[in-house]
C-alpha cells in the first residue's frame, strides 16, 4: 500500500510538473492561431485556426532579419565562449599556479553582477570602440554574460580528466593547444554541449544590453523586435502577434534541447561524479 501511494505520489507530481511547465507554450500556441475576433475566447485551441499573425508579423516589420541578427549574435557568443572558456579552464584546471584560487573566485563573483551594474561602463567601451548600433556591440556584451559561466563550469570537468593523458602526452611532445584541442576536447563534449546550450539559451533571450546598444531595426535581436511590437491601431492589442512571435523564438530552443538531451544530461550529471 505504501509503495501504490508513493508511485501515485510520483505520478500526480510529473503530471503536475508537466502540466505547469507546458500549459504556457500550449496557450501561446493557441492564442497564436485565433483571429482577432476570438483571442479573448477562453477556449485553449481555436475552432478555425489562423495564420493571420505570422504572416503579419513578417509582413509588417523585418522579424526575419531580427531573427538572424538573434541567430548570429547567439551563435558567435557561444563559439567565442566555449574556445575562449576552455583554454581557460585548461589553464585554471590543470596548470599550478599562485592565485588560481583567487583567480577562479573573481571569475565567479564576475558572473554575479547584475547587468544594470556594468550597463554604464559597457556602453562606454561599445562607444570607444565604435560598435554602437551594431551586432558586434552585442556580441561583445553578450560574453560579459555567458564567459564566466562557462569558463567556471568547464574547469568542474577539466579537473576530472585523468593526470595519466598529460603525461603520456608529455612524453609523445605533445604541445598544449594539441593536448587541449586533440585529447581533451572529445572528452569534454557532452560538458561542451550543455554549457554551450545554455550560453545560447542566456544570448537569445539577452534584452538589456540588446535594448540599450541598439538602435536601427536592422540590428535590433528578437527579444527587443517582440517588446516593439505594435497593433494595427491604437483600439486594439497586439496579443496575437505577441504570441505568434513567442511561439517562434520559442521552439528552436525546444528543438535543440530535444536534439541534443542526452548530451545535456551527461554533461550536467558527468561534473556530479568524480572520475
Amino acid at each position: 500500500m505504501k509503495r501504490l501511494l508513493s508511485q501515485v505520489g510520483y505520478a500526480f507530481g510529473a503530471a503536475l510538473l508537466l502540466a505547469v511547465s507546458v500549459f504556457p507554450l500550449l496557450y501561446a500556441i493557441g492564442s497564436s492561431l485565433k483571429s482577432r475576433d476570438a483571442l479573448f475566447d477562453p477556449r485553449l485551441w481555436p475552432q478555425h485556426p489562423t495564420f493571420v499573425h505570422y504572416t503579419s508579423l513578417f509582413h509588417d516589420q523585418p522579424f526575419g532579419r531580427n531573427l538572424l541578427n538573434s541567430l548570429l549574435v547567439a551563435g558567435a557568443v557561444v563559439a567565442l565562449s566555449l574556445l575562449l572558456s576552455l583554454l581557460a579552464a585548461w589553464a585554471l584546471g590543470r596548470v599550478s599556479f599562485r592565485g588560481r584560487g583567487l583567480l577562479l573566485t573573481m571569475i565567479l563573483c564576475a558572473s554575479m553582477f547584475p547587468q544594470v551594474a556594468v550597463l554604464a561602463g559597457m556602453f562606454e567601451l561599445v562607444q570607444a570602440l565604435g560598435l554602437y548600433d551594431s551586432l558586434g556591440a552585442l556580441v561583445l556584451a553578450d560574453l560579459l554574460l555567458t564567459l564566466p559561466f562557462t569558463t567556471w563550469v568547464l574547469v568542474t570537468f577539466m579537473r576530472q580528466l585523468p593526470k595519466e593523458l598529460e603525461e603520456a602526452a608529455a612524453m609523445d611532445g605533445i604541445g598544449p593547444l594539441t593536448l587541449v584541442f586533440r585529447i581533451f576536447l572529445p572528452l569534454l563534449w557532452p560538458a561542451l554541449a550543455a554549457t554551450g546550450l545554455l550560453a545560447f539559451i542566456a544570448a537569445w533571450n539577452e534584452f538589456l544590453f540588446a535594448l540599450s546598444f541598439t538602435l536601427s531595426t536592422e540590428a535590433r535581436t528578437v527579444p527587443v523586435a517582440i517588446a516593439l511590437i505594435s497593433a494595427p491601431s491604437k483600439y486594439e492589442l497586439p496579443w496575437g502577434a505577441l504570441m505568434a512571435a513567442s511561439v517562434i523564438v520559442t521552439l528552436p530552443l525546444v528543438a535543440l534541447v530535444l536534439l541534443f538531451q542526452r548530451l545535456i544530461v551527461s554533461g550536467l550529471t558527468q561534473g556530479a561524479v568524480k572520475g
